[in-house]
């Protein structure tokens, strides 16, 4: 670690900022930091600053005072009013007065957002990218980061809190919704209390599992007699595979489809009350285990170490466990590749029933 000569806090904070600049998963993931600094100080308001589209990952978190966020299509209306809109959340946060700002982020701007609040104790990570004097003088605290290749996003996330010496870490991640998530899903399903949620998209098809082999399981749990509820996210490819699915599924209503169809809270609403959730390595995925929903997870060219479900309760399967799998950095996002098909049916099929069972 590298820490400035400064005092870490001259008095207990009131006011804590936490910067993350990232995806959907990433800012359910930063939630055991929020909830570290919440139970070391609970008088303390802790903001957040994020991308605008990712605000409703945390938007109904507990322990959260305020959201700010910055959203990307301000430059869609030019740089005048980018700029415009951006200087003026300069000045909201600063007037915040931060006692600590907790930088989790990587980017230029998130340095210049956290020197610019004139917080006394502004932490970031001394990234191996960002050894200019520059990063320096925008945080009072550096903390290393040679561990991380050996350590899973939360535990990465929480290492920041290192400078802060708290008497606990609590490395829990919390997915929240409101009742009126909650109200909306029990309506969608019009009585259906035991299901099986499954999301077989993401947003890179190389992390996908073949629509055959979906539905072969999909079809022997139905078999079984469960009732599956299929989701995905709004893209018109995430929703033309769930139709590939569905047509080759019996035609009943114990086969429901929800694609496309509910927010990312209502999305968590059904998955918390599911006997099962059953997905790819997606923010579903890590919102089935902050949610301790039975889970079953399939893996292929993703960083296990950095991004299996934390905590999770259920297993995951790895396609690196039947197949050679290309190294994770060297994968192009666009291919058409199915690296998850050589996982087989029957193993999935079985740790699905194992954890019904």
């Amino acid at each position: 670690m590298k820490y400035s000569d400064l005092p870490l806090s001259p008095h207990q904070p009131e006011r804590i900022l936490v910067v993350k600049f990232r995806h959907h998963g990433d800012m359910l993931l930063i939630t055991p930091v929020i909830r570290s600094l919440k139970a070391a100080w609970p008088e303390a308001k802790i903001d957040v600053l994020l991308y605008e589209e990712t605000r409703s990952m945390l938007a109904c978190h507990p322990d959260i005072h305020q959201i700010y966020a910055i959203d990307r299509t301000w430059k869609k209306k030019g740089v005048r009013f980018q700029l415009g809109q951006e200087w003026r959340l300069l000045k909201t946060l600063r007037k915040q007065r931060y006692d600590v700002v907790v930088n989790l982020a990587d980017q230029w701007r998130s340095a210049i957002i956290t020197r610019f609040t004139a917080a006394p104790v502004r932490l970031g990570f001394n990234f191996p990218k960002r050894q200019g004097a520059l990063w320096q003088r925008c945080h009072t605290h550096l903390v290393a980061t040679d561990r991380h290749q050996h350590m899973h996003t939360v535990e990465q996330n929480l290492s920041l809190l290192q400078p802060l010496e708290l008497a606990a870490i609590d490395s829990t991640v919390g997915m929240h919704y409101s009742p009126a998530d909650d109200t909306a899903v029990r309506r969608r399903l019009n009585g259906t209390e035991k299901y099986i949620v499954v999301q077989p998209t993401s947003r890179w098809f190389f992390k996908c599992w073949s629509e055959e082999k979906f539905a072969a399981v999909l079809r022997a749990l139905h078999n079984d007699g469960h009732t599956i509820v299929l989701t995905s996210g709004p893209a018109a490819k995430e929703l033309d595979m769930v139709k590939s699915i569905v047509a080759l599924l019996p035609a009943d209503d114990n086969i429901i489809s929800l694609a496309g169809q509910l927010t990312l809270n209502q999305l968590a609403a059904l998955i918390d009350r599911a006997d099962l959730f059953i997905g790819v390595d997606s923010v579903p995925m890590h919102m089935a285990a902050a949610l301790k929903t039975p889970c079953l997870a399939l893996f292929g060219p993703s960083k296990l170490t950095f991004w299996s479900p934390w905590q999770v309760n259920g297993e995951v399967i790895w396609a690196g466990d039947f197949a050679p799998l290309p190294d994770p950095d060297s994968v192009d996002t666009q291919t058409q590749q199915r690296y998850l098909d050589a996982i087989p049916v029957e193993t999935v099929l079985n740790a699905a029933r194992r954890l019904l069972a």
